[in-house]
């Protein structure tokens, strides 16, 4: 009895339906599958194709920005180097000058003064000098001491050193000494 269960039932239907042929009726359908499926594959490929070109396109405009970014961080201090070289040359030759007078120094001072400041503005560093009586900004000013002063409190008294920024962001802060509350 076993050995019935186990083996599949030999039914006539199904035999002759697995024995049984595409019919003549049949043979154009087939073929209008493949058709399809071949077209379908030819459009995969053409598919797949442009993927990998629009994902190499990608790859090398990552590529290339990071040569950039490289590139900028590199050259960065170039133009400003390129306005300190007269300032350096100016100091130099006045170090050559064999007999400098006072005034002859002061003049070259002044002049070697201007380079600078003309380099500074170049590269947008900007001063920053607030003026007696101004309100202190934490973002701009570093306060050394507290003085007593007629003026309102938390203001600039003095400036002791000027501060510096490039562009929006600080390089240095202004030290200056600020107005004590009475």
């Amino acid at each position: 009895m076993q050995d019935q269960e186990n083996q599949p039932s030999q039914n006539p239907e199904v035999v002759e339906q697995a024995d049984v042929q595409a019919t003549p009726a049949e043979a154009p359908a087939m073929s209008d599958l493949e058709a399809q499926l071949s077209a379908t594959e030819a459009k995969l490929a053409e598919m797949h194709d442009a993927f990998m070109r629009a994902k190499a396109e990608g790859e090398n405009i990552r590529r290339r920005a990071q040569e950039d970014v490289a590139k900028a961080h590199k050259f960065a201090v170039e133009s400003f180097a390129e306005a300190m070289v007269p300032v350096k040359d100016s100091l130099e030759m006045a170090l050559k000058v064999e007999n400098p007078t006072l005034e002859s120094l002061k003049e070259g001072v002044e002049m070697t003064l201007k380079q600078l400041n003309s380099a500074f503005e170049r590269n947008r560093l900007i001063e920053v000098m607030p003026a007696a009586g101004e309100k202190l900004d934490p973002n701009k000013h570093q306060a050394v001491a507290m003085v007593p002063a007629e003026q309102e409190a938390n203001t600039v008294v003095a400036v002791l050193q000027k501060g510096y920024m490039i562009a929006d962001r600080l390089l240095r802060p202004a030290i200056v000494t600020a107005a004590q509350p009475k």
